[in-house]
């Protein structure tokens, strides 16, 4: 099952995708997070009328109050090509929601910038509440995966210790839909993951590389934070970003950027002048 989201009124409605331009509402967003897995693969199949995406104000599925958790130089090539050395514990910063952005959405280049920096991840989708949660005992507590592109400002992230600022730009975070587990399948054995400026793959790496699993990560995080249904872990990208390159390669009007998840799906982001 694929999610998408849109506006209706005041409210915002979790629905099944069913076709590139179509969806079957499910429930109200508060009403499906407080619960993802009771809603079956074929939710919304009997209870509703399908309806046009292109009618509605789509908008990412997520919770406001849900936590964007981002993991820094999760592939060790990824720390190298930076000259870092890999982490002995996760790297960990956040995101608000309030930065993220569809498939297809516009993605402005912050003033006094050179252009963006792209970083391929598979976002993890956080199905029921963890506390003190050991790796061995979280398997099925992910709702869903989606791909996510962690679009970065590096004059704004490198200004400071903390990477805050260049981490929540404007649309900076442009998210697909949201796969369940039970279609995606078992990710063990690893998801081929990589990134395209205006069709030149430049990053191409499997999820399988990552120094911490999402069993680890969720572990980790959860020990004195309570991880609760919708929040998003960003796992992680591989190498190849721009920054690093000679000369340094970014983003700039004109450009698309397209994120593609093997059995997880796609998101593209146009680039465009602030």
């Amino acid at each position: 099952m694929r999610l998408v989201g849109y506006r209706s009124g005041r409210r915002v409605i979790v629905a099944r995708r069913i076709s590139a331009s179509t969806a079957l509402p499910i429930a109200e967003l508060e009403e499906f997070w407080e619960d993802p897995f009771r809603w079956g693969e074929s939710a919304g199949e009997r209870e509703s009328e399908p309806i046009a995406l292109a009618a509605v104000e789509q908008v990412p599925p997520v919770r406001p109050s849900a936590r964007v958790i981002c993991i820094g130089l999760n592939y060790a090539e990824h720390a190298a090509e930076g000259s870092w050395a890999p982490p002995r514990h996760p790297t960990v910063f956040a995101r608000w929601t309030a930065s993220l952005a569809l498939d297809g959405d516009a993605v402005p280049v912050p003033r006094n910038e050179p252009g963006l920096d792209w970083e391929a991840e598979l976002l993890a989708v956080v199905g029921r509440p963890l506390y003190r949660a050991r790796a061995a005992e979280t398997a099925g507590a992910i709702y869903g995966y989606a791909p996510f592109n962690d679009l970065t400002a590096r004059t704004l992230q490198k200004l400071t210790t903390q990477w805050t600022l260049g981490k929540n730009t404007d649309r900076s975070g442009p998210i697909g839909d949201i796969v369940t587990s039970a279609e995606v399948g078992p990710i063990d054995g690893g998801l081929a993951i990589e990134s395209r400026v205006n069709g030149e793959v430049v990053q191409s790496d499997s999820t399988s590389n990552m120094i911490f699993g999402i069993g680890e990560l969720l572990e980790f995080l959860s020990q004195e934070m309570t991880l609760n249904s919708g929040d998003l872990i960003a796992t992680g990208t591989p190498s190849g970003v721009g920054y690093v390159r000679t000369p340094p390669r970014f983003l700039v009007p004109g450009d698309v950027v397209e994120v593609a998840i093997e059995r997880v799906g796609a998101v593209s982001s146009p680039i465009v002048a602030a």
